[in-house]
């Protein structure tokens, strides 16, 4: 099925790209340059109707998505937060799967009584059409203002899951900031990710000199940047950025306000000096 079939226009052109079709699933801030954030994982709004079949308390349930992630998108122009939960629907998921009553497909996380009703798969569905609908025009009308696009896909990770007394997972497997750039064309923006790579490690956090890798975690980007590489090629540059989440308690929720601040400074910086390769597409 074609995700991006059958919408009317979210946009309009004229002085600047502006918003016409709002949606209450996210929040969209646009800027005139090409570099988007996105924070697709950092909401925990779930339908009332979808709440007596959930399985999973609230905190396991906040655990398992990414919050405070949004915080780092002064990094972009263009600056995406999606408000509801991943589990609500996963926008990082192909169609059939975001949203699954498996636990397999959550990493063993029970998070769901049992089957839910057709009606409430059917709302989750068209919420992930209308975003890869919205994201298929935005990215159009990018690249024909500006010739290519550079897109950060910002997610945060859990490292102390065997509880909050336990200690961290071996920092060998588990950066600080593990940057995934596999669904991009690397023959084009490989030294773009490098120098970004090289900046974000420049910039310390919390008072330390930051961990930063490429591709420790995860084989693959995820749904979303395989689909922007598969439909834009070397037109968008998708990195994606799992954050470890040292810059909170996982277990408490509660944040250290300046370390996060440091990381929008680090994120803000790296993206300057990578800035110039995508200003020059034009």
């Amino acid at each position: 099925m074609d995700e991006t079939a059958s919408h009317p226009p979210f946009f309009s052109v004229g002085d600047r790209l502006v918003l016409d079709a709002r949606d209450d699933d996210w929040d969209l801030v646009i800027g005139d340059g090409p570099v988007v954030a996105t924070a697709i994982h950092d909401g925990h709004r779930m339908r009332a109707s979808l709440l007596p079949h959930l399985a999973v308390s609230e905190e396991g349930r906040m655990r398992e998505e990414d919050p405070m992630t949004a915080a780092l998108l002064p990094a972009g122009d263009v600056r995406l937060r999606i408000r509801a939960s991943r589990f609500q629907v996963d926008l990082n998921r192909p169609r059939d799967l975001a949203l699954s009553t498996n636990p397999d497909d959550t990493w063993g996380l029970k998070v769901w009584k049992g089957p839910l009703p057709e009606h409430e798969l059917a709302t989750s569905l068209a919420a992930h059409d209308r975003f890869y609908a919205m994201v298929a025009e935005l990215m159009e009308r990018l690249i024909d203002r500006w010739g290519c696009v550079l897109l950060l896909d910002i997610h945060s990770y859990n490292h102390r899951r065997d509880g909050a007394d336990a200690p961290p997972a071996p920092a060998g497997g588990n950066p600080d900031i593990d940057v995934g750039a596999t669904t991009l064309d690397r023959s084009r923006w490989g030294d773009a990710v490098e120098r970004l790579v090289g900046a974000l490690r420049e910039h310390p956090a919390g008072g330390r000199r930051l961990d930063v890798r490429e591709n420790v975690r995860y084989d693959g980007g995820g749904h979303f940047p395989e689909w922007l590489y598969a439909r834009y090629g070397d037109k968008v540059c998708a990195v994606s950025l799992e954050y470890k989440k040292f810059y909170m308690d996982e277990w408490s929720g509660q944040a250290d306000i300046t370390v996060l601040d440091d990381l929008r400074s680090g994120l803000q910086a790296a993206v300057a000096a990578v800035r110039p390769e995508f200003t020059a597409c034009r």
